[in-house]
């Protein structure tokens, strides 16, 4: 470890590249960057923001030349604690880069593609691309809570767009550390921007570039070109898309903070014309038939397919109303904003013994107000078990709606309703309300809960046991169960209340014995922050990426000491 005076001198040095206020040191500045959303935490050295492509040039530079260990933020939206320290037994100090000053997007080849700087969020590429009539790779869920672009591409998120896939891209600028130690900058973006890193950097920022300086080589995508060919094959007996697969893994894409990435380019979509249908049941059968029929039997491919069953779906309308009445009164945009006061009045608040309080007023003021689901889902939920959104295309509109009047005159088990604008912008964006809910019910009843264990799962295709059904023993230590995801490809988030005094990471353990035995892999896109253990496809990659081991060290419990030692 650096001594207290070479520890002082890199902050020096990295005050002097960006200014004092911008590098941050004391604990309670640091706190927001260094927990995750979810999962996580640890100790470091500064935050650094840069604010130009230059600066954090020059940033990876000084912690290169320190010796530090280098951890690669953006909106710090993930739930496995991948882009924040974890504990304290690193063998270097951390210097993490909050690239949140970085909010750049060009928009190229007449909006057919887009550059990404680091800090630009799905929330502002979607009212970019606004004007051109076309969407980002991601407009629901993570474009809800302020998540940022690059992040999706280095996590291989994404997903819930059925025709589009995890976030996936063979065009990116990144610094890596060689296997000598040196830094280097890789521009595979497809942009001749010149050769030194200073002239590449500059003229990518200030968008010095001409329409000939962009090159269009078949032979690299910039988006997954064959994931609405794998999702369709409904009788495969694998997942169609989880982290570790190898084929969805180069250089940037699924590199995990493993380098640091300056830009990407990457492909816009023609926004279509769409409705949508709620569906309930009690049998998960009849959801069953109705993914086989939307994946094999319809001309073009459903939108987006949602799943949430009823304790979700009572969870995240109770714990979750406060996200969903934000969104709807500010936008996602304001939303970063929010969460980043309620850090900070968290932080003042835990000083004083009141942890959670913020999230117990919250809560009492949220419950005073009126009900805010559409009175049709309401109704749905207490007949219903079983819950399926699925956004169709117009021209498939009616196809679909006579598959299901057919399919639930034979089924007495449930039924459907074909939505209003406003019942399915609210149905969607409660789906996505509940993926937080989980977090605030435990932080209003600490007494009562010791954790979340959250999964991240993607089942086989052809799997039709798609709900689990827990060992008692296991099932007896949880106080709730939340059950929802990506329907279409059976990639589904599994959040379980654990009772106070149970050990989450030992129930964790079991679970993913359970999901072994079931020919599941996990984690489906989330990736494995320092939660999961990493494959060794993701090992290899990370390997490759980062062969000094300078960068994100310790995810996937992989070694976090220099050149991959074992401790």
């Amino acid at each position: 470890m650096q001594s207290q005076s070479d520890s002082q001198q890199t902050i020096y040095k990295l005050i002097n590249i960006v200014g004092k206020a911008h590098v941050l040191t004391d604990d309670h500045d640091t706190r927001l960057y260094r927990q995750g959303r979810r999962y996580g935490s640890g100790q470091v050295l500064a935050v650094v923001a840069p604010g130009s492509l230059i600066e954090q040039w020059h940033v990876l530079q000084t912690a290169v030349d320190a010796d530090c260990v280098v951890i690669m933020q953006a909106a710090n939206t993930g739930l496995t604690g991948g882009s924040t320290p974890f504990g304290d037994d690193y063998d270097r100090p951390v210097v993490l880069i909050s690239t949140r000053r970085l909010a750049g997007i060009q928009v190229i080849n007449d909006g057919q593609q887009v550059i990404c700087l680091p800090g630009a969020t799905l929330d502002r590429l979607e009212k970019e691309l606004s004007p051109f009539d076309r969407e980002p790779h991601s407009v629901i869920g993570s474009s809800c809570i302020g998540a940022s672009v690059l992040g999706g591409v280095c996590n291989n998120s994404g997903g819930a767009l059925v025709r589009r896939g995890p976030a996936y891209t063979e065009l990116a600028l990144y610094a890596r550390v060689n296997e000598f130690g040196q830094l280097e900058l890789v521009n595979h973006l497809g942009v001749d921007l010149g050769t030194t890193a200073e002239e590449i950097l500059s003229k990518l920022e200030n968008q010095q570039y001409q329409i000939n300086d962009i090159q269009h080589d078949s032979s690299c995508c910039a988006s997954d070109q064959r994931y609405a060919h794998d999702v369709k094959q409904v009788d495969e007996n694998t997942p169609a898309r989880f982290n570790a697969d190898p084929s969805r893994l180069f250089e940037a894409s699924g590199s995990a903070g493993k380098v640091c990435v300056f830009a990407v380019r990457l492909d816009t979509f023609e926004k279509i014309p769409s409705q949508v249908f709620y569906v309930g049941t009690n049998s998960q059968d009849d959801l069953t038939e109705i993914r086989r029929f939307l994946l094999k039997d319809l001309p073009r491919l459903p939108i987006a397919g949602e799943y949430i069953h009823r304790v979700a779906y009572d969870i995240g309308a109770e714990y979750g109303k406060d996200t969903f009445m934000f969104i709807e009164k500010f936008g996602t945009a304001k939303v970063p904003a929010a969460f980043a006061m309620k850090d900070k009045v968290d932080g003042y608040l835990e000083k004083f013994g009141m942890k959670g309080l913020s999230d117990k007023v919250l809560q009492l003021i949220t419950k005073f107000m009126p009900n805010h689901l559409p009175k049709r889902m309401n109704e749905f939920r207490d007949l219903y078990e079983h819950h399926l959104v699925i956004r169709i295309e117009n021209q498939d509109v009616d196809q679909v709606e006579q598959f299901l009047k057919h399919y639930f005159a034979a089924q007495s088990s449930g039924h459907y309703f074909l939505c209003t604008e406003d019942e399915g912008r609210k149905a969607f964006l409660h789906r996505f309300a509940v993926a937080g809910a989980a977090i605030r019910y435990r932080d209003t009843h600490r007494s009562e809960v010791e954790d979340i264990v959250a999964l991240d799962i993607a089942l086989r295709r052809n799997d039709r046991e798609w709900l689990e059904t827990l060992p008692k023993d296991i099932d007896d230590l949880m106080i709730h169960k939340l059950y929802y995801g990506h329907f279409l490809c059976h990639v589904f988030h599994q959040d379980y209340i654990v009772k106070k005094g149970v050990d989450p990471l030992a129930i964790e353990h079991q679970m993913w014995h359970l999901l072994d035995e079931r020919g599941a892999e996990y984690p489906a896109e989330h990736n494995v922050g320092h939660l999961y253990v990493a494959k060794p496809a993701l090992k290899n990659h990370y390997q490759k990426l980062d062969p000094t081991n300078s960068f994100n060290v310790g995810i996937g419990h992989t070694s976090k000491l220099k050149n991959w030692k074992s401790s």
